[in-house]
């Protein structure tokens, strides 16, 4: 069978390693698992959603309100924004896909980090745009503006992870907003903010106001329920913008794109005050023990302004530990993928990162 020849050359998006494959490969027993691979918050699942799931699991068989009326009016009053300023898509991975499909084609081009979140090059391929990528790894205005400058004709939409995945650096937003100002109203600068809190929880001055993101004309604020606020099984996730943008963008959306049961669910840990508090007080300071220890044994890392941080190796092979620790039920995220000798970490409960640290100063 013939398929589109797009897809020769697109590349699946690699996912962190499930609990599920290490029990059956290893013979670990499932609560000897630990997984800090894919940035899920440790602290786990908010108790008011569970609550609020178990009453409403009678809705199942019903379809979820496609107006997404609840959620927006919560997302709206959190940002002091207007409802017609959200879209809300099957995490915000699926608002990066409405994204592509508005604004790009075979003739343009999109433009990212040198190391930066794979799935905008990988749903930029489906379109088969083009992607440019800055020499650095990490986010380099300067860069940024030098290639638009050249390829201006060419690209439709810039992407600014921030902070980004799978690095955790993170821009000042003094500097986002001067580089927004310079770029052509008709190219669209997209702002993944999905580790924004906890770059804001550390740094204010890192902090992307969505307020402010939906005044612009050419700006997209993209947020996601995955991280913060511990809903990664439900996938959800949202973007706000002007209401132009947004408007466009929902011809793309299907109908019931997101479930009844995500909806509730991101509804309601939004108003959990003390998760989100204790999920964001456990990060910072279980973020200085990782990096003690880096010093201590002498590890390069990046200050990370995520839930997660990235060790960079120079005599050791990022495979080979991550390898070897998964055999004892240790799943971490070896970024060889990414072209670094590097191993992404997420931050996890004190004595699930005391044993990760045991671990690996065994190995190194």
């Amino acid at each position: 069978m013939k398929f589109n020849k797009i897809l020769e050359n697109i590349k699946n998006y690699e996912a962190g390693k499930p609990i599920e494959l290490i029990v059956r490969e290893f013979g670990v027993e499932p609560k000897d698992v630990l997984k800090l691979a894919s940035n899920e918050n440790p602290v786990g699942t908010s108790k008011m959603v569970v609550q609020a799931l178990k009453k409403s699991a009678n809705k199942a068989h019903l379809y979820p309100d496609d107006s997404m009326y609840e959620l927006k009016d919560s997302l709206a009053k959190k940002y002091s924004i207007k409802p017609k300023n959200i879209i809300i898509g099957s995490g915000s991975d699926q608002v990066i896909e409405f994204v592509l499909h508005a604004k790009c084609s075979k003739n343009s081009a999109i433009l990212v980090a040198g190391t930066t979140f794979s799935m905008y090059e990988i749903y930029a391929a489906h379109i088969g745009a083009k992607v440019y990528k800055t020499p650095s790894k990490s986010h380099n205005i300067d860069e940024f503006m030098e290639i638009y400058n050249s390829k201006k004709d060419e690209i439709s939409v810039i992407f600014l992870c921030l902070p980004n995945n799978p690095l955790g650096e993170c821009l000042d937003a003094k500097e986002v907003f001067e580089f927004i100002k310079s770029i052509d109203k008709d190219t669209l600068v997209v702002i993944d903010a999905a580790y924004n809190e906890f770059a804001t929880y550390k740094d204010s001055k890192k902090h992307i106001s969505p307020l402010e993101i939906s005044k612009l004309k050419n700006t997209i604020y993209l947020g996601t329920f995955s991280k913060l606020y511990g809903l990664g099984g439900m996938r959800i996730g949202y973007g706000v913008a002007d209401e132009n943008i947004i408007s466009n963008l929902a011809k793309l959306r299907p109908p019931f794109n997101v479930t009844t049961h995500a909806l509730i669910a991101a509804n309601e840990v939004l108003k959990d005050k003390e998760f989100i508090k204790k999920t964001l007080e456990n990060n910072a300071s279980e973020m200085v023990r990782y990096e003690k220890f880096a010093k201590k044994n002498g590890i390069k890392f990046i200050n990370s302004y995520t839930n997660f941080i990235t060790y960079i190796f120079d005599d050791k092979n990022s495979t080979q530990i991550c390898d070897t620790l998964l055999k004892q039920g240790i799943i971490l995220r070896d970024l060889k993928g990414y072209g670094l000798n590097a191993i992404r970490i997420t931050v996890g409960l004190p004595k699930q990162n005391k044993r990760v640290l045991k671990a690996l100063k065994a190995l190194i």
